[in-house]
């Protein structure tokens, strides 16, 4: 997990997550906002497949796999589950380290279910 203030766009962090992994991903699935000249080529970089339908602004139409795509809804089902937690919902916590480490205890909470 990556925190940022809420003004940023999530797609800027992608580059950065997928640097920190140990071993490349065969595919990495997101939603339109993540369709990105850089984020396509951080995808790239790693020998991934990017599973990110085009936006309609792309002049040129790029092909992902549907039936992968559709396995998102895990991710948005997940948090989901951790805004369960009001305090998390909410953001009551004062600081952003206090809320990453909220989200961490949630995540784990849940992976323990």
């Amino acid at each position: 997990m990556a925190l940022t203030p809420g003004h940023w766009a999530d797609c800027t962090q992608l580059p950065g997550l997928l640097a920190g992994l140990r071993h490349a991903p065969g595919a990495v699935v997101a939603d339109k906002a993540y369709d990105t000249n850089a984020v396509l080529a951080a995808i790239a970089g790693r020998h991934a497949e990017p599973v990110i339908p085009p936006k309609t602004s792309r002049n040129e139409r790029r092909p992902y796999d549907q039936n992968l795509y559709a396995d998102r809804n895990k991710t948005e089902r997940f948090f989901g589950r951790l805004k369960e937690a009001r305090g998390f919902a909410t953001r009551y916590d004062k600081t952003a380290v206090s809320f990453l480490a909220t989200a961490h205890l949630l995540a784990a909470l849940d992976w323990l279910r």
